[in-house]
């Protein structure tokens, strides 16, 4: 039965010269639907309805380019002969740790250049942020690729998984560990938590930092059973030591932040109503009163 399996096609339609592959297809749908979800929210807090979409304006690009630039310098073996390849996205090759510092030092400048909080933005992102990269890895499966090690069609078949997984998993003679479906599943979780800890009203910027270690925490298991993976000195797993360094600074940066005083707004300190609902608090939102007391009758 494996000799008839025929991998699914990268492809998804051809418009004379241009190809368009599902890789793309699926980075471009974590993209959206992110946006859509954090705008929604951004205007809640106050935003501007435009600010999110000129912010990915810059963003989308500069990931994309930060995520291929980070790729290619871990794996510059595979380019120094050819590389004019390096440019060839398309084939894969996106480093999500590449694209998260793009996106953090261009959000940087921008509220910076903008007048906002820069904290503000990334809780308001951050479900919208584990949510596209939960999509994208749709596109690793169709490019077969982010895979586990080697496993029997027994394995994959007592997860409960569908043929058309199962089938895409079967590699060069092999079927392979879905490490892919693994981490869409982590972020799926996160993207519920962090859902949940905006009505916990946490202090500005832990939302985001949670994020951040969510993230890692999935993403260190899940790179110890990688076989395509990067490597720092030609030893250590690239996405393992930044995960470790991830955790351990978040943790200390939420503490320092505390600490001094950094982190003393709140997620909800712009929605007093929210904040109601939050604390379960009913009528948060004080009414203002004349200052005369009225006096009792007798």
């Amino acid at each position: 039965m494996a000799d008839t399996i025929t991998p699914l096609n990268p492809v998804a339609l051809e418009l004379g010269p241009i190809t368009v592959y599902w890789y793309g297809i699926f980075i471009g749908l974590g993209a959206f639907l992110g946006y859509l979800l954090a705008n929604r929210e951004a205007q809640k807090r106050g935003f501007p309805k435009d600010m999110l979409a000129e912010l990915l304006l810059y963003a989308l690009p500069l990931s994309i380019i930060g995520a291929r630039i980070y790729y290619v310098i871990f794996r510059w073996e595979h380019y120094a002969d050819q590389p004019l390849k390096a440019f060839a996205i398309w084939e894969g090759g996106l480093a999500i740790h590449g694209a998260l510092i793009a996106a953090v030092v261009t959000a940087i400048v921008f509220a910076k250049k903008r007048g906002y909080s820069f904290w503000k933005i990334a809780d308001i992102t951050a479900p919208s942020i584990l949510l596209g990269q939960a999509i994208g890895r749709w596109g690793n499966f169709m490019n077969q690729e982010v895979y586990g090690g080697e496993v029997s069609r027994s394995f994959l078949e007592n997860m409960m998984l569908p043929d058309f997984i199962i089938h895409q998993m079967y590699i060069d003679g092999a079927y392979y560990q879905p490490t892919f479906l693994y981490e869409s599943v982590w972020n799926l979780l996160g993207v519920a938590i962090l859902l949940y800890l905006r009505r916990v009203n946490l202090r500005r910027g832990e939302l985001f930092i949670t994020y951040a270690i969510w993230y890692s925490v999935g993403r260190f298991f899940i790179e110890g059973i990688r076989t395509d993976y990067l490597l720092i000195f030609g030893v250590l797993k690239t996405a393992q030591v930044v995960s470790i360094v991830t955790v351990i600074g978040g943790i200390i940066m939420i503490i320092y932040r505390r600490k001094n005083g950094l982190a003393d707004k709140r997620y909800l300190d712009d929605n007093p109503e929210a904040v109601g609902r939050a604390t379960g608090k009913k009528n948060f939102q004080h009414k203002k009163t004349s200052g005369r007391k009225k006096k009792k009758r007798k």
